[in-house]
């Protein structure tokens, strides 16, 4: 039981962080490696405050909009700067360790003693002294829930379906008189402040501040993007969103499964081979798509 509710917890947590690459990867189409800088930001400032006294939930937006400084600093290097995607990624993943390093004061910082938005005076005072686990649970699925309502509620506005236009096709977005840098500068400040809010999460869920936590981030927020949007590519009853988080669950169970029974010290490589499979399963399933497109064609032609 404990195995699953773990499951459940770092597969909800990491899919708010696949939410963020969503965005980037599927939408914007920008390999954003700002991503492995901006998971770590906000579990600093989340350490840094919480260490300060400040309330556990207030930490929670104040990360969120310091991921959106991270993702404009992003934008604004390959838009203004004129610096291809990839490299503005990586200038800013580079950047941000420092800037993690400096406010968080060390590279390692523990809240095993602090107050956290999953054990605190309040929850004390409502279930005692031993809080039952299936409260840090239902905490984390109200932060995943108004994080992906609110995404989906903008990309049906205006704004939003300029930021997926300029995806797939930036020169609609210029033909509607409206500046495609800007939208893409709005789609990465989106996507970083996601990523920095499940950095947040995961900090007080772990109980401390690891500098190195963000290593890899990008792995799994696509292979949970991938894995997601795989399964329910058929469904369009299921929204995007949705299957993202449920590929970040899958991604997460299939990495505690082969961990459970390999040596730990191979999670890295497990991790990489488990991406490679999925990578080639996905390309697999375009293939057959592509060649069952082209055969119906060919038999209307004939």
């Amino acid at each position: 039981m404990d195995f699953i509710i773990t499951v459940l917890e770092q597969g909800l947590i990491y899919g708010i962080l696949a939410l963020g690459i969503y965005i980037t990867y599927k939408i914007l189409d920008f390999p954003d490696l700002t991503v492995d800088g901006s998971f770590p930001l906000g579990g600093a400032i989340t350490a840094m405050m919480i260490t300060h006294g400040v309330n556990p939930y207030l930490t929670l937006p104040i990360s969120f909009l310091a991921g959106v400084l991270a993702g404009v600093c992003t934008g604004l290097i390959h838009v203004k700067c004129k610096v291809r995607d990839l490299l503005s990624g990586i200038i800013m993943m580079t950047a941000l360790y420092t800037v993690n390093l400096k406010i968080a004061g060390t590279n390692n910082l523990p809240l095993f003693s602090q107050q956290t938005m999953f054990r605190n005076d309040g929850l004390k005072s409502i279930f005692g002294e031993k809080i039952p686990s299936y409260v840090t649970i239902l905490l984390i699925l109200a932060v995943v829930l108004v994080s992906k309502l609110l995404l989906d509620f903008y990309l049906k506005t205006k704004s939003g379906l300029l930021l997926r236009a300029v995806g797939d096709n930036d020169n609609l977005v210029t033909s509607l008189a409206k500046d495609k840098g800007n939208v893409k500068i709005l789609g990465l400040a989106i996507a970083n402040g996601l990523v920095a809010l499940s950095g947040c999460v995961f900090c007080q869920e772990e109980t401390t501040f690891d500098i190195s936590v963000g290593t890899g981030s990008m792995v799994i927020g696509l292979a949970s993007v991938i894995i997601g949007t795989s399964l329910f590519k058929k469904m369009s009853f299921v929204k995007t969103t949705t299957a993202v988080f449920v590929g970040s669950i899958l991604y997460k169970a299939c990495v505690a499964v082969a961990i459970r029974f390999f040596d730990p010290q191979a999670m890295k490589f497990i991790t990489a081979a488990l991406f490679l499979v999925i990578l080639i399963i996905s390309m697999d399933r375009k293939q057959k798509v592509k060649s069952m497109t082209m055969g119906q064609k060919g038999d209307a032609n004939a």
